[in-house]
């Protein structure tokens, strides 16, 4: 992208930033786990006091590592945790709320609501705490999205109107796309 994929604008907020105020509106704490150009991100966010950080020391790693960490980083008292990329700001308050009515309502055997726009999943990804374990003990070559297909009827769907839970920006056209700014 050029530039740290945290420090990207999202309607005059960097999408970190974004982020941290979305998942604020129904989390305590909010937990971002940094990798490259942690000092950088930390330096060029507005909500630092808003969340709690946790460095990857190899984010080359994966993204499962990056998952890890934050799991890790789980305080005991929390009965559910979201896992969302960094590189998906336009994700709605509202879809956070939906996800913790659905999953808190839904049966015990129940683990994970995973919102859906237009059929197709998408983030966050809202899990209960009762299954970090599984997705600790993930081996480094692992994903989770291999634990969530191997668990789809511990899953639920939860159908929101909510485009940005699909649209994430991998390259600069597509931020320029997304966001009207020049590749």
């Amino acid at each position: 992208m050029g530039s740290p994929k945290p420090l990207l604008d999202c309607g005059g907020e960097t999408f970190l930033d974004r982020l941290i105020s979305v998942f604020a509106t129904a989390c305590e704490p909010v937990i971002a786990v940094l990798g490259h150009h942690s000092e950088q991100v930390r330096d060029g966010i507005s909500r630092i006091g808003e969340a709690a950080f946790v460095l990857n020391p190899d984010p080359d790693r994966g993204m499962i590592s990056s998952l890890q960490l934050g799991l890790a980083a789980v305080p005991a008292h929390c009965h559910a945790v979201f896992f969302h990329p960094c590189d998906m700001p336009q994700i709605l308050p509202a879809t956070i709320h939906t996800l913790i009515a659905t999953l808190e309502a839904a049966p015990a055997a129940i683990l994970a609501a995973i919102p859906t726009f237009d059929g197709k999943r998408g983030h966050p990804v809202l899990i209960r705490a009762s299954w970090i374990p599984a997705f600790l003990a993930l081996p480094a070559e692992s994903t989770a999205k291999s634990l969530l297909e191997s668990a789809s009827a511990a899953i639920i769907e939860v159908a929101v109107a909510d485009p940005g839970i699909r649209r994430d920006f991998d390259t600069r056209a597509e931020y320029a796309s997304g966001f009207g700014a020049r590749p």
